[in-house]
């Protein structure tokens, strides 16, 4: 079989453009012990292969994120440990060994250049994705390159120096009053979940292997939360050898009955791949459409949604992995023939297919029994929640501010004082139009029955910064409209308020798709709409999407 290969770089970012004299590429996992599992060329990998599938065509923006900055950073860790990782390099270590064994840098989490820079642009990633989610300008953000649930408040742990998770979520918490956090990795999510233990805002679900000596070694069954988090808190304790139909019916049962009784507002999912069969130092045997499954799962909720990255270990498969889930996402069906790239010598065992076999290879060590024993027991769990926690909402903080007022400022950062957290300081690489945005005058049936159209004011467009948003509509028809108006840039304020008053706003929907406000006669409305536009109304995967992998992201307006 002759394939022809692409000689692109996938990414503006110096970890991928860093070549040598013959223009081989040297990704930053070359920094590494080249004996660590951990490699981060497997983003180099996804890249390539979202690229080679045109996956890129199907979503609506690109754009480079970034760095999160050291306040940012210390939103969650201790001011010592980020002061730390800014400091240490490989050739200090020797004189920082006290430190690093403080810091739990050992071993697992190995100093390498430049990795402070590595944490930062992965953190930065994820933030920026929480903030597009919160600034209602996108439905789903991914981040492959995040994901990392290990790290603690104030050391390293299983491969994880900063945890993007926990501070994405705290900052979903500003604006979304109920985050779902669920980790399909086969490691337990341990530090996401101790940072969110006693907090009843954030409920954890967390599907790994748990032997009591496989790392690292928690999410007992009976772990629980504490305080106000008490019950907030859920473990499913999986065996070895847990094949997809299994799998996929604890799965589907446990997340369908916690957002039944959670309710949440937003979701964060954290895709780890060594869940998958093959996997270098996992045990399961789940395929890759089983783990696509998931993810296609959670997504059918309608709740914005963040998408992140994990663990995974045998690189070819992470790839094809969370390049499957990147086409579920954004609702296209690709081949299994691969696509050609510069790395086909990395699928070359398995004929150069999306799907491989990788189930079968590890007995299976759990039971029909076993598993309704845990659903049982997260179900009674599930009972004392005495209907969805909620909060006071207030006027949310400046993001940046005051936060950055020590720091010097780069170019991005000034422009986000400018266009609002929604924007988060990316710059765009490409644009296409999306295939919703049309609006087709008084028949359009985005349009409410009782909606004015205002003389003086243009029309505003969904996903207005926070400092002048009203509520937005919930999802496909579903939702009720608000009653506050959205802000232009350049609109008269004046207008706008006499607007705000009068009519039901239009802002971008929180869910899937753009905002509707009920009609007031359903009958009436079935009457006199277009049948063609109704049709492309309700086509499944009319939803902004931001895909952010490893220093880039694709969105829709």
């Amino acid at each position: 079989m002759v394939r022809t290969s692409q000689a692109t770089t996938f990414s503006s970012s110096p970890y991928f453009f860093d070549r040598g004299a013959h223009g081989i590429a040297q990704p930053i996992s070359e920094r590494i012990n080249e004996r660590h599992p951990m490699k981060p060329h497997r983003l180099t990998l996804t890249n390539a292969l979202v690229m080679g599938y045109g996956l890129d065509k199907q979503i609506h923006n690109i754009y480079d994120p970034r760095p999160a900055t050291q306040a940012e950073l210390e939103a969650y860790h201790d001011h010592d440990y980020i002061d730390f990782l800014s400091k240490v390099t490989p050739g200090n270590q020797a004189q920082m060994r006290a430190m690093i064994d403080t810091f739990n840098c050992v071993e697992d989490c190995p100093i390498f250049a430049d990795m402070y820079d590595f944490c930062r642009m992965y953190a930065g990633g994820s933030l920026a994705g929480a903030r597009k989610l919160c600034a209602g300008t996108t439905d789903i953000a991914i981040n492959w390159s995040g994901g990392l649930h290990h790290a603690k408040r104030g050391e390293a742990s299983g491969f994880c120096y900063v945890n993007d998770i926990v501070l994405a979520i705290l900052e979903l918490l500003r604006y979304h009053p109920r985050v779902l956090y669920i980790d399909i990795d086969i490691h337990h999510g341990d530090g996401v979940e101790l940072a969110f233990y006693q907090s009843n805002r954030v409920m954890t679900v967390s599907f790994h292997k748990y032997t009591g000596d496989f790392f690292p070694g928690t999410g007992k069954l009976d772990d629980n939360g504490n305080g106000p988090g008490k019950h907030f808190c859920l473990n499913v304790p999986l065996q070895d050898g847990i094949g997809d139909d299994m799998y996929l019916s604890i799965f589907k049962t446990v997340i369908d009955d916690t957002v039944t009784a959670f309710r949440p507002s937003a979701i964060v999912l954290q895709c780890g791949a060594d869940s998958l069969g093959c996997d270098r130092l996992g045990a399961f045997n789940l395929s890759i459409a089983a783990h696509g499954e998931c993810v296609n799962f959670v997504r059918k909720y309608n709740v914005p949604l963040l998408v992140l990255g994990g663990g995974g270990y045998t690189i070819k498969n992470v790839s094809r992995c969370w390049t499957y889930e990147t086409a579920v996402l954004v609702g296209a069906t690709i081949p299994d023939e691969l696509p050609a790239t510069v790395y086909d010598s990395f699928f070359e065992d398995s004929h150069w297919k999306l799907h491989p076999p990788l189930t079968g290879k590890v007995d299976n060590q759990n039971s029909v029994a076993s598993l309704q024993r845990i659903t049982i027991s997260i179900r009674n769990k599930l009972r004392y929640l005495q209907g969805a926690p909620s909060v006071a909402m207030q006027e949310i903080p400046p993001d940046l501010l005051g936060l950055m007022g020590d720091e010097e400022r780069n170019a991005e950062e000034r422009d986000e004082e400018f266009r609002g957290t929604g924007g988060a300081g990316e710059n765009r690489v490409g644009t296409i139009n999306s295939r919703n945005e049309f609006f087709d005058g008084d028949n359009d049936n985005d349009r409410d029955d009782d909606e004015t159209p205002p003389t003086s004011t243009p029309r505003a467009r969904g996903g207005a910064r926070r400092g002048g948003r009203g509520r937005r509509g919930r999802g496909r028809g579903k939702g009720r409209g608000a009653a506050a108006a959205t802000s232009t840039r350049e609109g008269d304020e004046d207008a706008e308020e006499a607007v705000a008053s009068s009519r039901r706003g239009r802002g971008r929907g929180r869910g899937r798709g753009r905002g509707r406000g009920k009609p007031a006669n359903k009958e009436k409305d079935k009457e006199n709409s277009n049948p063609a536009v109704e049709s492309s109304a309700e086509t499944p995967m009319d939803v902004d999407v931001d895909v952010w992998t490893f220093y880039f992201i694709w969105r829709s307006p």
